[in-house]
C-alpha cells in the first residue's frame, strides 16, 4: 500500500470518525482537526481563537489550559472523559445542558492528542439514575425512622413523638412550646430554606419537602430529609397549624463530600463552576417567584488580563485568579455563591441582597482586588476589576435578562476608564 493510499485513508478515517479529533501543541495551537470536533469547536469559540483549543473553551473550560501545563510526564493522559457543560444554562432550561467528554493524551514534548464526544444523553440518564437510587435506598433501608411533630402558624411546638429525642437530642417534653426554628439549625449556605419559608410555602401550596445538613443539640451534622405539611380544623379554608416530618437518611459524607467538590468547584481557583452556578440561580429563581425575596448578581471581569498573561506568564495568571477567588468569596454573605464563570469573569449570587447591599459587596470586592499583591519574577503585580449589578426585580424574575444587565453594567464600567463599580444615575447616590 502506497504512501498516497494510506494518506486517503487516514483522511477517510478523519472525516468519518464519530468523536472529535485534535491534534496540538502544549499551548493548544491546533494542527489537525476533524469535521466532528469542528462542529463542537467552532460555536463555542465564538470570537475568541478557535485554532487554539485553550482559547476556544476559555469560556467554558478554562481548567483545560492548566491540566496541560500541570502535567509533568513525558506521555500519558492528562485527562480522561473530564466533562464540559458548554452553557450556562441562561433563562428556563427547557432541555438537557450539552456536555461534551473531553480526553487529552500527551504523545511527547510539545503534542497533544485531544478527543471530544457528546456525552448529553448519558449524563441525563445517570441524573435519572442517581435520583431514583437515592430515592430507593432511602425507602428501603435508610431511614432511621420518623421524628413527627405538630406546630402551630408560628412554629411553636404543639406535639412531638419520642424519636424526635432520638433523632435531634433534644428532650421532648422541654421543646413545647418553643419554636421549631430554634431547633433546627438549617444550612442556609448551602441553599436551604428556613422553617418560616417552608411554611409560607405550605400554608400556599399545602406542603413542602427539602433535605439537607441539619444539626443535633451535641452539634454532630447529619442529613435530614423535612417535610411540612398544612393542617385546618374542621371546615377553616386557612391552615391552623402544620405537621413536621424529619428523616434521618444516612450518607457517605466523606464520599458525598467529593463528589459535591468534583461536581461544583472550578479545578483551578476553587470557587463554584459555571454549572453549579447555573443550578443555584434556578433554584434561586424559583425561591424568588415563591417568596419575592430580594436577589442580585454581581458580576466581575479582570481589566488587562490578557496583558497579564501576555508579560507574567500563565502560571502567574492562575495565581492571579486563585488569588481573586479567595478574596472575593471571603466578602460573601452566608448564602453567597461565588463562581468563576470562564477566563478571568467571575460572578456572585446574593439571596436576600437587594440593591444596595450588592452595590456596596461589588465595592469591597472592587477595594480587595485592588489592595491584591503578587510577587512575580519581573517584581510585584497588581490587578484591578470592573463590576456590574443586577437585581431580580428589575430583570423581571428572568435569569437571561438577569445575566445580560448585569454584563451591559460590567461593561459600562470597563468604558467608563476599568476599576470600578458601574451605577446607574437612578441610583449612582
Amino acid at each position: 500500500m502506497n504512501d498516497t493510499s494510506n494518506e486517503e485513508q487516514l483522511l477517510e478515517f478523519l472525516y468519518a470518525c464519530p468523536v472529535g479529533l485534535i491534534e496540538c501543541d502544549l499551548v493548544g495551537e491546533i494542527a489537525l482537526m476533524n469535521p466532528h470536533a469542528m462542529q463542537h469547536l467552532l460555536p463555542l469559540a465564538g470570537p475568541r481563537d478557535a485554532g487554539n483549543l485553550f482559547a476556544a473553551f476559555e469560556q467554558h473550560a478554562p481548567e483545560l489550559r492548566s491540566l496541560a501545563a500541570a502535567y509533568e510526564p513525558a506521555t500519558g493522559k492528562v485527562c480522561d472523559g473530564h466533562r464540559i457543560f458548554v452553557d450556562l444554562g441562561r433563562g428556563r432550561r427547557t432541555q438537557a445542558p450539552t456536555v461534551l467528554a473531553c480526553t487529552i493524551v500527551k504523545l511527547g514534548a510539545d503534542r497533544l492528542m485531544v478527543t471530544l464526544s457528546d456525552i448529553s444523553q448519558q449524563v441525563v440518564q445517570e441524573e435519572r439514575l442517581r435520583q431514583a437510587d437515592t430515592w430507593f435506598s432511602t425507602l428501603l433501608d435508610g431511614v432511621n425512622e420518623y421524628a413527627a411533630l405538630t406546630i402551630d402558624p408560628n412554629g411553636r411546638i404543639a406535639s412531638v413523638n419520642s424519636c424526635f429525642t432520638r433523632q435531634t437530642g433534644h428532650d421532648c417534653a422541654s421543646v413545647i412550646g418553643r419554636n421549631l426554628a430554634e431547633l433546627l439549625d438549617t444550612d442556609s449556605a448551602g441553599g436551604d430554606l428556613r422553617l418560616d419559608e417552608q411554611i409560607e410555602i405550605a400554608d400556599r401550596d399545602g406542603w413542602h419537602l427539602q433535605e439537607g445538613w441539619q444539626s443535633r443539640a451535641d452539634g454532630e451534622r447529619y442529613w435530614c430529609q423535612r417535610l411540612v405539611v398544612a393542617r385546618s380544623d374542621g371546615d377553616s379554608p386557612v391552615p391552623t397549624g402544620f405537621s413536621v416530618v424529619l428523616r434521618d437518611v444516612p450518607r457517605r459524607e466523606a464520599a458525598a463530600e467529593d463528589m459535591r467538590r468534583l461536581l461544583t468547584c472550578d479545578h483551578l481557583t476553587g470557587a463554584s463552576n459555571r454549572r453549579h452556578f447555573s443550578d443555584v440561580m434556578g433554584r434561586e429563581q424559583a425561591h424568588w417567584r415563591e417568596l419575592r425575596q430580594s436577589l442580585s448578581l454581581i458580576v466581575l471581569d479582570l481589566d488587562h488580563f490578557k496583558r497579564v498573561n501576555d508579560t507574567y506568564g500563565h502560571p502567574v495568571g492562575d495565581v492571579l485568579l486563585c488569588r481573586v477567588a479567595e478574596a472575593c468569596a471571603a466578602l460573601l454573605p452566608p448564602r453567597g455563591i461565588f463562581a468563576r464563570l470562564g477566563g478571568e469573569e467571575f460572578g456572585a449570587l446574593l439571596p436576600r441582597y437587594d440593591r444596595k447591599q450588592a452595590l456596596d459587596l461589588a465595592e469591597r470586592m472592587r477595594e480587595a482586588i485592588a489592595g491584591l499583591r503578587v510577587e512575580t519574577p519581573l517584581g510585584i503585580m497588581q490587578a484591578t476589576a470592573s463590576l456590574g449589578c443586577a437585581t431580580f426585580d428589575e430583570a423581571g424574575g428572568s435569569i437571561d435578562a438577569l445575566i445580560k444587565l448585569a454584563d451591559e453594567r460590567l461593561y459600562a464600567a470597563k468604558r467608563a476608564g476599568r476599576n470600578q463599580v458601574y451605577r446607574p444615575q437612578a441610583f449612582a447616590a
